[in-house]
């Protein structure tokens, strides 16, 4: 399984660590959307949530974006996120006694990702690639 997921990485020098960090920015999502939200002094806007959201899905697409190789790669990345976006609504609904899940959260996480896969077609696609440089 391991040798599948590295050949649809972009050659990049060091993308195990590149993943890794993808990895851990996607833990932390799940983490942040789990945890009970901390005590704020200053009230946020009524549903401005919705924008963290999908915020938080843009950058874990558009990060995939700059990691994989494939469509195919990426489409799986985007079912994977959005399933992952449904599941934490899900869990916070169940699991949860001071989060709520909320349709609306799930609209703005596939908004982030469409928006974040879009990056695909943009000539910031290969960003980290350029940056970071080739393995060849």
């Amino acid at each position: 399984m391991e040798a599948v997921a590295m050949r649809a990485l972009k050659p990049l020098r060091r993308r195990g660590l590149w993943l890794g960090l993808w990895l851990l920015a996607v833990a932390t999502v799940i983490w942040v959307c789990l945890a009970p939200r901390p005590p704020l002094e200053v009230p946020l806007p009524e549903n401005g949530d919705k924008l963290e959201h999908l915020l938080a899905y843009f950058v874990l697409m558009a990060g995939a974006v700059q990691l994989f190789a494939t469509r195919r790669a990426l489409l799986w990345v985007a079912v994977g996120l959005f399933l992952l976006g449904i599941g934490i609504e899900w869990a916070q609904g169940a699991w949860t006694s001071t989060r709520s899940a909320d349709v609306w959260d799930a609209v703005a996480d596939t908004l982030g990702i469409g928006l974040g896969l879009a990056t695909a077609l943009t000539p910031w696609r290969d960003l980290l690639l350029r940056w970071a440089g080739r393995t060849r």
